[in-house]
């Protein structure tokens, strides 16, 4: 089973690139119509006038290349099948349309597709009398003395040196001796927990579980070791150790790059320790953390460093038109404001009141002796715990009233300490309801010193936080008409709503809140609502 979104496999390409040109905020790209096997993304405002810049290679590395073009950038990209070279006449034909007078640079990554298919391409179009140069991009240092290094992300900054002097009006052996000159300069590394999937093909990842792979390729390609990711500091360490090694203490600029499929968090996370090592302590410029150059869904990152000569540097902080380009930031200042730390624990003097304590005594044990048969209850429509939950608050309470630590004297302050008191012992969403449904009345009646409204006030205010209402087979069923009952007609009416209120849950056959939301109406006829009998037990308290 395919792992990618597509169509078909064959269109795969030629449909992002008409996704890329929908999008493409600065609408000025558009493709070469030749034929369906030619892919070449285009600038629309190219008038030949000045050195064309050509990129591409195999497609899978979006946003490269198609995303660089772009006034300041690339002039056409030309895009083969994923991981695949382009064609000879693909290329030829890209060659053709664009170049002037001023002539054109390829700029290939270092793979024997790319170098041959875009060399032969060159050859055919100087003997067609066109001045055409290529600089092939090496950036990649994983494999200590390798004899063909790999072209990487850091082909990025390769483009935009040499499109930056293309739009200068430079000659084609200036554009091309200042791309020679990034070139040499640039240096990359990467690094992957899984490796990347393509499109129609099946593919098992080959790298256990808590490593990584150093150095891998951006088409899957091996690593040259495998590592530990305990730590992704140790891993970036590591991957900056190497870079610096080929700085020579000079001033440099850092590209950190998504292979792909590492999330937005893991990218934030991978920023912070970039910046906190030795790389990035005396780094001049950060590029990203964005996708640049990817291998499709690839988890990893990659970190390019370039060595800033005054020509390179001038040329990577100009503007540019293209989709995927982010200028370079110098790294803000992350030093948090410090404040004293807010406490949202009610301070209180615990004070008595016979009478109070007394009706907290028996609503508490009521509660607690309700488990087993609440617990039973919620077992036929939930997940059998609501007796539980509801005992462990009320023996929170029970304890701190056993203990004289509760402000029975004063009902404001005596709500307010119940619903931190639930919220700290409950647990789950019942917990917080009842919190939310505590501290709203307590407030209410510290303004108006009127209890039924108080208590309405919290009923409101844990029904627009709980989104449940009366109907929705809750404890609201029962709760809401016996506060309204107590408000209106006192105590005993509200008992008679209540048990009611109780017993007409048992005839909703569709729960519109809780887990029993998820429930079959044959699961739920002729069962009250757990939550509303213990509403229902409580007001018979007052019989």
């Amino acid at each position: 089973m395919s792992k990618l979104f597509f169509n078909e496999r064959k269109t795969l390409v030629s449909d992002a690139i008409d996704g890329l040109i929908y999008s493409n905020q600065h609408n000025n790209l558009t493709r070469l119509n030749i034929d369906e096997h030619i892919r070449v993304v285009i600038r629309k405002d190219w008038d030949k006038s000045k050195v064309a810049i050509i990129s591409g290679g195999g497609s899978g590395h979006e946003p490269a290349h198609a995303g660089f073009v772009g006034e300041g950038m690339l002039t056409a990209a030309v895009c083969g099948d994923v991981f695949a070279s382009p064609s000879v006449e693909a290329v030829l034909n890209a060659i053709i349309y664009v170049t002037g007078e001023a002539g054109c640079l390829l700029i290939v990554k270092n793979y024997t597709g790319d170098r041959l298919n875009f060399g032969l391409a060159a050859e055919k179009a100087k003997k067609l009398g066109l001045k055409v140069e290529m600089v092939i991009v090496n950036d990649d240092i994983s494999i200590e003395n390798s004899k063909k290094p790999r072209g990487i992300a850091g082909t990025v900054f390769v483009h935009k040196v040499a499109g930056y002097y293309a739009q200068q009006n430079a000659s084609l052996e200036e554009v091309t001796r200042a791309a020679e000159l990034c070139n040499e300069n640039v240096s990359s590394i990467g690094v992957a927990v899984s490796s990347c999937h393509v499109p129609g093909e099946e593919s098992e990842d080959r790298i256990p579980a808590n490593k990584a792979e150093l150095g891998i390729g951006i088409h899957g390609e091996p690593g040259i070791a495998v590592i530990d990711i305990d730590n992704c500091n140790d891993v970036v360490e590591l991957m900056a150790e190497k870079l610096l090694a080929k700085t020579n203490k000079q001033k440099y600029a850092l590209l950190l790059n998504n292979l792909g499929g590492t999330s937005p968090l893991e990218m934030s996370l991978l920023t912070k320790d970039v910046v906190e090592s030795s790389l990035g302590q005396d780094m001049t410029y950060l590029f990203g953390p964005k996708p640049y150059v990817t291998a499709i869904d690839m988890k990893g990152f990659s970190l390019s460093c370039v060595v800033l000569t005054e020509e390179i540097e001038k040329a990577l902080m100009a503007p540019v038109a293209v989709e995927s380009w982010a200028d370079a930031i110098k790294v803000n200042d992350a030093t948090p404001v410090t404040i004293e730390k807010v406490s949202d624990s009610v301070e209180f003097t615990a004070s008595q009141s016979a009478e109070v304590e007394q009706i907290v005594e028996q609503v508490c044990a009521t509660v607690i002796s309700l488990k087993t048969e609440l617990n039973r209850l919620d077992a036929l429509v939930g997940d059998g715990d609501t007796g539980s939950t509801f005992s462990s608050g009320a023996l929170k309470v029970q304890q701190e009233l056993l203990d004289k630590n509760l402000p029975l004297a004063d009902m404001q302050l005596l709500f307010e300490v119940v619903g931190e008191k639930l919220a700290m012992s409950m647990g789950g969403s019942s917990g917080i309801l009842l919190s939310i449904f505590f501290t709203a009345a307590g407030t209410h009646y510290g303004q108006h010193q009127n209890l039924a409204e108080a208590l309405l006030n919290g009923l409101e205010q844990m029904k627009f936080f709980g989104g449940a209402k009366v109907g929705d087979r809750t404890m609201i069923d029962a709760l809401e008409p016996a506060l309204i009952a107590l408000k209106n007609e006192g105590l005993a009416a509200a008992v008679v709503a209540a048990k009611s209120g109780a017993e007409s849950t048992a005839q909703m056959l569709e729960a519109k809140a809780g887990r029993s939301s998820y429930l079959n109406s044959e699961s739920l006829e002729g069962v009250k609502d757990p939550g509303a009998v213990a509403v229902e037990k409580v007001f018979e308290i007052f019989k």
